[in-house]
């Protein structure tokens, strides 16, 4: 790690500890996402990492930007794939937006003033997003949207909402991308869902009738939309790897405190070689996920599309996650599966890791094709 590095995950780590751990017990409880506190973010340069700095981005590396997403995630999976999310939109917009939409857009997001969402899934269409139903019609001046989106992140939160939906025929070549604002005549949300875990971060249904969005409001080319979507998510999915090694370090660094300061007949429980068996396995388990996790960043900083290794990088990372969390609840015992701790918290969210950004199911199937592939050049 370089200097530069270094210096950009102590800060982040002493606004983690200082900003978010004192009241995100609470902030759980009461499912409180704190504005206040992303804004504080934005000013810090952490919402706008890898976006032009003529837009008020920082401009880093795709690798600089997991480190600091893993760093958060040690505080919070809420804020940091809140910042995620919102960040894969400013990218595409970035990516294939017109200039009149990157100055419009842009900005007020990489500033942490606003948050923009991504939606994609729905009812019917969750793993198999091609086959969405919600419809864009053409109209004078523009588009008139219908239907809804499930599973929405930072619903109600968000400014501005990149959604997918049909504008042709069945199938993915008949899809594409919007920009939509909050407010719009005909938009508006359902029910924030109770979730497990990651619960700071709103999660809703948006709902769209007969709601008019104008032409130059089409992100991309017409009937481009999927191609945004899966190249958006292929990206996503290494950003979630970088949340779940945050995760498994924080799980792993509090079972190593604890059992060393745990004492049971007569001495600290780290000395019973289950309890070191247990450590050793989730450390080296960790360090695999951190290695497969941060080629894949690199590889996506020297502009290679490699979405096998992307999606094996989630895939390990996040199961790993979820069997280090589990651990860690266990080498705790009681005091583990109670608040009082962490890592119960921890656990609870590194489930979410597993689904998000297709679930790991999807992510062995995407694997297998790619090995077709491989094995048919």
């Amino acid at each position: 790690m370089d200097t530069y590095q270094d210096e950009l995950l102590q800060q982040l780590k002493k606004f983690r500890t200082q900003k978010i751990d004192p009241t995100v017990l609470q902030d759980e409880e009461k499912e409180q996402f704190r504005m206040e506190i992303f804004r504080e973010l934005g000013q810090l340069g952490y919402t706008g990492m890898v976006l032009p700095e003529r837009y008020g981005g920082a401009e880093l590396s795709f690798s600089d930007y997991c480190l600091a997403l893993t760093e958060l995630a040690k505080s919070s999976i809420a804020y940091a794939v809140t910042i995620s999310v919102s960040t894969m939109v400013q990218t595409l917009i970035n990516i294939y937006g017109t200039e009149e939409q990157k100055q419009k857009y842009l900005p007020p997001l990489c500033r942490g003033e606003e948050i923009a969402s991504f939606a994609l899934s729905e009812s019917s269409a969750g793993s198999d997003a091609a086959s969405l139903k919600t419809s864009a019609k053409k109209v004078p001046g523009g588009w008139t949207l219908n239907g809804s989106k499930l599973w929405i992140s930072s619903a109600g939160l968000s400014k501005t909402y990149l959604v997918m939906a049909r504008t042709g025929e069945s199938g993915p070549k008949g899809i594409t991308a919007f920009l939509v604002r909050d407010g719009a005549p005909g938009f508006s949300y359902g029910k924030n869902e109770k979730k497990m875990g990651v619960r700071i971060s709103p999660t809703r249904e948006i709902i769209f009738q007969n709601c008019f969005v104008s032409d130059d409001q089409v992100l991309g080319q017409i009937g481009r939309g999927f191609n945004l979507a899966m190249e958006a998510l292929n990206r996503g999915r290494i950003t979630v790897g970088a949340l779940a090694i945050g995760l498994s370090e924080r799980a792993l660094e509090e079972s190593l405190k604890y059992s060393m300061g745990r004492q049971q007949f007569g001495k600290p429980i780290f000395e019973f070689q289950g309890i070191q068996f247990m450590l050793a396995n989730m450390r080296t388990e960790l360090e695999a996920s951190r290695l497969m996790v941060r080629e894949a960043a690199r590889q996506f900083d020297l502009k290679k599309q490699d979405i096998l290794l992307a999606s094996m990088a989630k895939l390990k990372s996040t199961d790993t996650a979820m069997q280090i969390t589990t651990d860690a609840v266990q080498i705790l015992g009681g005091v583990g599966y109670t608040m009082e701790y962490p890592v119960e918290r921890l656990m609870r969210d590194a489930k979410a890791l597993q689904i998000v950004e297709g679930t790991n199911q999807i992510q062995r199937v995407v694997i297998a094709k790619q090995l077709e592939k491989e094995t048919q050049m």
